[in-house]
């Protein structure tokens, strides 16, 4: 097996909605296990663990809730970079997670030639769109 680097993103009691809506937007298979599953009882045992997503493009997202007792960590340190030529598939991308978003470098061609736009998803995640020419 080769080494893969995938993002894997710490929310804060909203995993599963934020992972179900990048399957949405994505594809693709989604596990999701709760602390419940893994013994945990009381609060929190509903919240998400651990969360996987595979995409059919090859592309990997996981992501967990801040364990019960546990200090939420910032996401805002990252973004994740979405690149390629297929316009099409990038756009309906970029369309999907502005939805609740907020757009902060609107989706349009640059002076480096690419189309390039940047956003803050509905879940507080950082992304970057870039369009090659």
């Amino acid at each position: 097996m080769t080494t893969t680097l995938n993002p894997y993103i710490s929310f804060q009691d909203t995993a599963q909605q934020a992972m179900e809506f990048y399957r949405d937007i994505f594809g693709g298979e989604l596990t999701m296990n709760t602390f419940g599953e893994f013994g945990m009882e009381g609060p929190g045992a509903d919240k998400i663990m651990h969360a996987h997503l595979n995409t059919p493009g090859g592309m990997t997202l996981m992501a967990s809730d801040t364990p019960p007792g546990g200090e939420p960590r910032s996401g805002s340190a990252i973004t994740i970079s979405l690149s390629g030529d297929d316009a099409a598939e990038l756009r309906g991308y970029w369309e999907k997670l502005s939805y609740g978003g907020t757009i902060e470098v609107p989706l349009e061609k640059q002076m480096w030639g690419d189309e390039f736009g940047q956003l803050v998803d509905r879940f507080g995640v950082g992304w970057m769109v870039n369009i090659g020419s």
